[in-house]
């Protein structure tokens, strides 16, 4: 099938399509002007290609976790093209492409998730596609799920902030490091076809964001209970 996919739950905003099992692609590191750009990257990829919506056959996007901000804008504009085209939309997670995008077989994708924490999860290449042995979760460097055996690829901005917690987490385990990934729309394109190839697309309105935090700040005695950790920059996205 054909699907455009839309990737806004890092720094970086990018869309893909992906066309007959080739993948198109725009990207630009925004900031916080995800809304500003997304729009207009699908319009001109959709321009290259000669091809319009309608000629799709369902929308995937980066469901999280990550940016809070990111991925409610990511699911809206899914949702919005999707019920203007009559399309199916798949939800695919951040630490998946992540792993997709490491081109290991044992992954640990981790994403830097803000006041001492990390997004983190454990998966394993099975054939296409990625077994998990641990599910997204939200918890202290410290404290992250532990692995089997060794040969593990670390991934993401979660090991660029928290390198040396994760290193000493995992030591012993880690067979190479990749902080530089992040979630990008190539892999959202990859696994939303899957997705999609599973039955795994829902109408419009059933689309929703993976969140694995409640909470995007802590009050100054949560603060002191974890540490004192210094709260985030102002105007810094939440996360």
């Amino acid at each position: 099938m054909n699907l455009l996919a839309i990737e806004t739950s890092s720094d970086w905003c990018s869309a893909a399509l992906w066309l007959d099992g080739r993948v198109e692609f725009r990207e630009e590191r925004a900031g916080q002007r995800h809304s500003e750009l997304i729009l207009s990257m699908i319009d001109g990829l959709l321009a290259d290609a000669g091809a319009k919506l309608a000629d799709l056959g369902g929308v995937a996007f980066g469901a999280g976790p990550g940016s809070f901000t990111g991925i409610r804008i990511a699911c809206g504009v899914a949702q919005g093209l999707a019920f203007g085209g009559g399309l199916p939309v798949a939800a695919v997670s951040t630490l998946e492409c992540l792993a997709q995008a490491s081109g290991a077989n044992r992954v640990i994708p981790c994403l830097d998730a803000r006041i001492g924490d990390v997004y983190i999860a454990a998966c394993e290449r099975e054939a296409e596609d990625w077994r998990t042995l641990h599910a997204p979760t939200v918890c202290r460097p410290q404290r992250a799920p532990s692995v089997p055996g060794d040969g593990w690829v670390g991934c993401g901005s979660g090991f660029l902030v928290h390198g040396d917690a994760l290193r000493s987490r995992y030591e012993g385990q880690l067979a190479q490091v990749l902080p530089e990934l992040v979630p990008h729309a190539r892999e959202v394109a990859v696994l939303g076809v899957r997705a999609f190839a599973r039955g795994k697309g829902v109408s419009a309105e059933h689309a929703a964001p993976l969140y694995v935090r409640e909470k995007v700040a802590l009050s100054v005695a949560e603060r002191a209970a974890r540490g004192a950790e210094p709260p985030a920059p102002a105007g810094a996205d939440a996360r």
